[in-house]
């Protein structure tokens, strides 16, 4: 096969940078929100929403970009994104209500949509040599997990300069560094035939999406009660009729063929829920180091840097790794190695547990992206050139729809326990979050305070080490079943006589 040049990995550090902001948008706000609760005071669902709508925008989006990248052309659709993208971070960065902060949130991930697909699926038209594929995807999963733990340490240096807004306003330069290098560096790809557009299917995709999320928030926030159900149920229902109308379709928005290579399945299904658990995670931990331990953004920021060095060792040493050894062992051994992180944060209190926290997120810094990047190189390769627009945005939504329940659910979990250790009497600002106790507590008389923040300190790190036992048992299971699924896989490949997706025969890599 054809080696790749300068140029293609040239091109390859323009692909990274759409996919370095995304992910720092998913976690630069945990930083953000002590802040953005003084200023604009949203409840505890809306500061849910300012948090969740993005990834669930853009998640309900992926798959009909990634059909629309097929048909008009993935570069032509990345570029588009990226304007759109860069206008809707000047209008969150300047949002006045915790309103108008949501629907930009909402506009970024309707723009973030436009650019996950085409990085990926660019990634597989410009590397055809395996060995050089899986070192990009590498690259492109190391600026993905990479920042993620960035964007904490990025917020945390803006806040200690500028307003909360900033965290937004970083956006727009990279963005039209895109747009300079990216019609000279980027080749454009589609569907030579792409069949024809379904308007109701793209309605559907996202439809499906939110009703279900709705319903989780509902759930965590008020408990059993009909509209949460009724949402829920809704939501069920949209997505069944969104697969039985793909189904009936000649050209599908979405090709579930693809779900019938069991290699693509599971891989899609693995994606999800380890990023689920590490963006609900990275949720969770920068309140911690504020809110409970009392650090200043910038500091707190410092201490998740071993998580970033960690996620890019992960992504680095999966490509290595696949070289030596079967790869279903390295994805399953990576989610058991980010369970682990998980266990160890356990141990976290609310005076001690720096360094087990430290421990705990280097190990699922690593684990996480080890195996990811493994299962990305999976999906782009079990589908056919002609479709690897369509089969990134399934990847992608996987991840994103992963990293938006993790931050929903573990979340979710963490604001149930605390509600549940915050008296009554405080009152339902110092329930809603630990921020809003905090700000309660200034205006109370000292002895009052300090009782106030006791309590509210001990029930968010209840809530927190509730939530990571709930993602070390997840992390655990994914782990395990992957390694199963993929592993039967590979042995029916052997016997079948397929091709691996490195190019080699099945039967010299078991």
């Amino acid at each position: 096969m054809t080696k790749a040049g300068g140029r293609d990995w040239l091109a390859l550090a323009v692909l990274v940078l759409p996919v370095l902001l995304i992910s720092v948008d998913m976690t630069v706000l945990g930083f953000a929100l002590p802040y953005l609760s003084e200023d604009l005071g949203p409840s505890g669902a809306e500061q849910l929403w300012i948090v969740d709508i993005y990834s669930f925008v853009l998640a309900g989006l992926l798959v009909l970009m990634g059909t629309l990248g097929d048909r008009v052309g993935r570069r032509k659709l990345l570029l588009a994104g990226a304007a759109a993208f860069g206008a809707a971070s000047v209008l969150a960065a300047f949002a006045s209500s915790p309103g108008m902060l949501i629907a930009a949130r909402a506009l970024l991930g309707v723009g973030g949509a436009t650019l996950m697909p085409s990085t990926l699926s660019l990634i597989r038209s410009i590397f055809a040599d395996p060995a050089q594929r899986r070192l990009a995807i590498a690259v492109w999963g190391s600026g993905f997990s990479g920042g993620m733990a960035l964007g904490p340490v990025i917020g945390g240096w803006l806040l200690e300069h500028f307003w909360w807004g900033s965290v937004f306003l970083i956006n727009v330069p990279v963005m039209l560094l895109l747009l300079l290098a990216g019609p000279f560096l980027l080749p454009e790809a589609r569907d030579p035939s792409p069949g024809r557009f379904d308007p109701l299917s793209a309605l559907l995709s996202l439809a499906a999406i939110l009703p279900v999320v709705y319903g989780i928030k509902r759930f965590a926030e008020y408990g059993v009660e009909p509209l949460a159900a009724l949402s829920a149920l809704a939501g069920i229902a949209l997505g069944v009729v969104f697969v039985r109308r793909q189904r009936a379709l000649p050209d599908p928005m979405l090709d579930l063929s693809l779900f019938r290579n069991r290699a693509f399945s599971t891989s899609v299904l693995t994606n999800m829920l380890g990023v689920f658990a590490l963006v609900g995670l990275l949720f969770l931990v920068p309140q911690y180091l504020q809110l409970v331990l009392g650090m200043r953004p910038m500091t707190a920021a410092l201490w998740l840097l071993p998580t970033t060095a960690a996620g890019v060792a992960g992504s680095f040493a999966a490509a290595r790794l696949a070289r030596r050894f079967p790869v279903p062992w390295l994805i399953g051994g990576g989610l058991l190695v980010a369970a682990t992180g998980f266990v160890v944060l356990v141990t976290i209190g609310v005076d001690s547990g720096l360094a087990m926290l430290v421990t705990g997120m280097a190990l699922v810094g690593f684990g996480v992206p080890l195996s990811e990047t493994l299962t990305n190189d999976l999906i782009i390769t079990a589908a056919p050139p002609e479709r690897a627009g369509a089969a990134s945005a399934i990847s992608e939504t996987g991840f994103e729809l992963g990293g938006a329940l993790g931050t929903a659910v573990l979340g979710s979990i963490a604001t149930a326990v605390y509600r549940s250790g915050v008296p009554v009497e405080a009152g339902e600002t110092a329930r809603e979050t630990l921020g809003g106790a905090v700000a309660t507590a200034a205006q109370l008389p000292p002895e009052q305070a300090a009782a106030l923040l006791a309590s509210a300190k001990e029930a968010f790190v209840q809530g927190v080490q509730v939530s990571v036992v709930v993602g070390a048992v997840l992390l655990a299971y994914t782990g395990v079943q992957a390694l199963v699924l993929l592993r039967r896989h590979r042995e029916r490949a052997e016997d079948e006589g397929e091709t691996l997706s490195d190019g080699s025969p099945a039967t010299t890599r078991r």
